[in-house]
């Protein structure tokens, strides 16, 4: 598949207009926002990567990794937008993956009552999920995303170029979201993903670029229809529940987290509800081919007790994403009970 330079896709919310170039060269930004202060945000490494690329502009940088996703690191922003006397007509601009994505959509949000931003992702978990829908937040000790905003950037421009410097694991790492959206909304995506593999969409930015736009299109669709998360947006939380306690305990990468978390939840769609859900070893391969783990050792009770202070618990209850077939995915409340009761024959 081949993309005319600069596609752009205009999607109209509840609260705001975004605008997508999809396709475009990110060095080409500042003729998009002529006569703005440009401010650039991007972690340690990609500096390093992308040195030249901020000759001349506004830059800030902070420490790259996902401990990093914190208050601390906000602050530095905002400390560095001051001395850069950033205002409302200013554009903050994220350069990076998924933690930039979320800590300068959190940091635009809060400075000055919220100024705008933009960003350019530079992860296949970023362009696919990440940048995308307007949650932005931070950690704070072992809770993720416990402290956050949902306000919509201004625009995503999406080089495929950067992607080049993208290492192998990343790929993998991003491919686990590309996956869920095949498993709650898009049989379609299911089997095209089933006739391709790893090397195939690291090595064909065509194909990656046709599957973020496939995930950027379905994401987007269901953001519209519920922007601030009160329904329908839950269910891009599949695998992402257990997926997260996972992660925080054993130090996994996001998708890695998730690919184990998916497979917990197609656990409990088979065994333990009346959705009779029958494709979990469906998806077990899936999740193999494109080199994600499916199971791991772990220690139940501490992943239990993680999974109390997740924001998604409501009381004495859990809202868990279940399937009730490939594509077709549900809202099911779980007592915190049930689920500590059963941890063992899920994971």
């Amino acid at each position: 598949m081949t993309y005319n330079a600069q596609t752009i896709f205009e999607f109209e919310l509840p609260s705001s207009r975004m605008l997508c170039y999809f396709d475009a060269d990110c060095k080409k930004i500042t003729e998009l926002h002529p006569g703005r202060k440009l401010i650039f945000v991007t972690d340690s490494n990609l500096f390093r990567l992308y040195g030249k690329y901020f000759d001349g502009k506004h830059v800030i940088v902070v420490k790259a990794g996902e401990e990093h996703k914190t208050q601390v690191s906000a602050d530095v922003i905002i400390h560095h937008l001051i001395q850069y006397e950033a205002d409302q007509d200013s554009l903050l601009i994220g350069f990076g993956g998924g933690v930039i994505t979320d800590l300068v959509g959190y940091a635009a949000s809060i400075y000055k009552r919220g100024i705008p931003f933009a960003f350019i992702p530079t992860s296949l978990m970023a362009m696919a999920d990440a940048a995308i829908g307007g949650k932005n937040g931070i950690n704070h000790g072992a809770v993720k995303n416990a402290v956050g905003t949902i306000r919509q950037p201004e625009s995503i421009l999406y080089d495929f170029d950067v992607l080049q410097t993208l290492p192998a694991e990343e790929w993998v790492n991003g491919i686990a979201e590309v996956i869920k959206y095949a498993c709650i909304t898009d049989p379609v995506l299911f089997e095209m993903l089933e006739k391709f593999d790893m090397h195939q969409v690291q090595t064909d930015f065509s194909l990656a670029a046709m599957l973020i736009e496939r995930c950027l299109k379905i994401k987007m669709n269901i953001v519209i229809q519920d922007e601030k998360d009160k329904g329908l947006r839950k269910k891009l939380n599949f695998g992402h529940t257990l997926g997260h306690a996972i992660e925080i305990l054993h130090d996994l990468p996001h998708g890695h987290a998730v690919s184990i978390g998916m497979v917990a939840a197609c656990s409990l769609s088979e065994k333990f509800t009346d959705l009779h859900f029958s494709e979990a070893l469906r998806i077990v391969q899936l999740l193999s081919r494109y080199h994600l783990p499916v199971d791991i050792e772990t220690d139940h009770a501490k992943i239990f007790e993680v999974l109390k202070q997740d924001k998604k618990r409501k009381g004495e209850e859990m809202h868990f994403i279940l399937l009730k077939k490939i594509g077709v995915a549900e809202i099911y409340p779980l007592s915190m009970d049930y689920i500590e009761s059963h941890l063992k024959e899920i994971i």
